[in-house]
C-alpha cells in the first residue's frame, strides 16, 4: 500500500494559518491534496494535523483525517521524519494491508504537480532508492557566494574561485521543499533523507518557491498567476 501523508500543523507563526490561507482562490493545502489525488499514486491520502479547522478543510478537498496528531509532535521543533513515522505506524496499526511506500507532501507547495509525484514514484522504484525527492538548481554558482563580515566588509566563502569562470563551476542543487518519497523502512529508521541512498527529481526553478514570509507568499502568487496565463 502506498500512502500520501501531508503534514499540516496549526501553529504557523510567520504567516498565521498558512496551511489553509487562500492562495489564488483555494486554501493552500487544497493544492497539495488535489495533486496527490490526481497523481493516482496513492491508496490513501492522509493529512496529519493537530488542528480541527485544518482537518475540516482537508476533508472538504478529499483527504482523510484518520487521526489527530499528538501535541508532542506539533511544536516548533518537531522535524518532518518523526511526523511521517508516526503517521505510518498509526495507519499500519489499523490496516491489514502492509504499507510499503510513503510520500511526504508539504501542505505549502502550491507548484506541486501530479506528474512530478508520478515521476518520483517511478524513479524511486527504478533506482531501488530509499528516498526520492524534488530538487532544483541554484540560480547563481554557490562557489562564488559572499559573506558580510562583522566589520561590514565583504569576503568570499571560497576565495579560490575568484578567478574561476561561472561556466566552469559545478552546478549546485537544493531541496525544492515539495515532496519526499520513501520506503516504509527508510522513514521508520530515521535515516537522513539527503544522501547517497536518495535520488533527485529535478524541477525547473520557476516552479519552486519556499513560502516562509509574506514576501515569499506574494512572490509565489505572482509566479502562479503568471504560469496560469502562459
Amino acid at each position: 500500500m502506498k500512502i500520501g501523508i501531508i503534514p499540516a500543523r496549526g501553529g504557523s507563526k510567520r504567516i498565521p494559518r498558512k496551511n489553509i490561507k487562500e492562495f489564488c482562490g483555494l486554501p493552500m493545502i487544497a493544492r497539495s491534496i488535489e495533486a496527490a489525488l490526481e497523481s493516482g499514486c496513492f491508496d490513501r491520502v492522509v493529512v496529519s494535523t493537530d488542528d480541527t479547522e485544518i482537518a475540516e478543510v482537508a476533508r472538504q478537498y478529499g483527504a482523510e483525517i484518520p487521526f489527530m496528531r499528538p501535541a508532542e509532535l506539533s511544536d516548533d521543533f518537531t522535524g518532518t521524519q518523526p511526523v511521517i513515522a508516526h503517521a505510518i505506524n498509526t495507519l499500519q496499526a489499523e490496516s491489514e494491508q502492509p504499507i510499503t511506500l510513503a510520500c511526504c507532501i508539504y501542505a505549502t507547495a502550491p507548484f506541486i504537480q501530479a506528474e512530478d509525484l508520478r515521476a518520483g514514484l517511478n524513479l524511486l522504484q527504478e533506482q531501488q532508492a530509499d528516498f526520492a525527492f524534488s530538487v532544483t538548481s541554484y540560480a547563481f554558482p554557490i562557489q562564488r557566494a559572499l559573506r558580510i563580515t562583522p566589520d561590514e566588509r565583504v569576503a568570499m566563502f571560497n576565495p579560490e574561485h575568484f578567478q574561476t569562470r561561472s561556466q566552469d563551476l559545478e552546478e549546485a542543487w537544493h531541496d525544492a521543499g515539495q515532496f519526499y518519497w520513501g520506503t516504509k523502512e527508510a522513514w521508520l529508521s530515521g535515516q537522513p533523507i539527503f544522501g547517497s541512498h536518495a535520488t533527485p527529481i529535478v524541477l525547473p526553478r520557476h516552479r519552486v518557491q519556499d513560502i516562509d514570509t509574506p514576501e515569499d507568499w506574494d512572490r509565489a502568487e505572482f509566479l502562479f498567476k503568471a504560469m496560469q496565463n502562459t
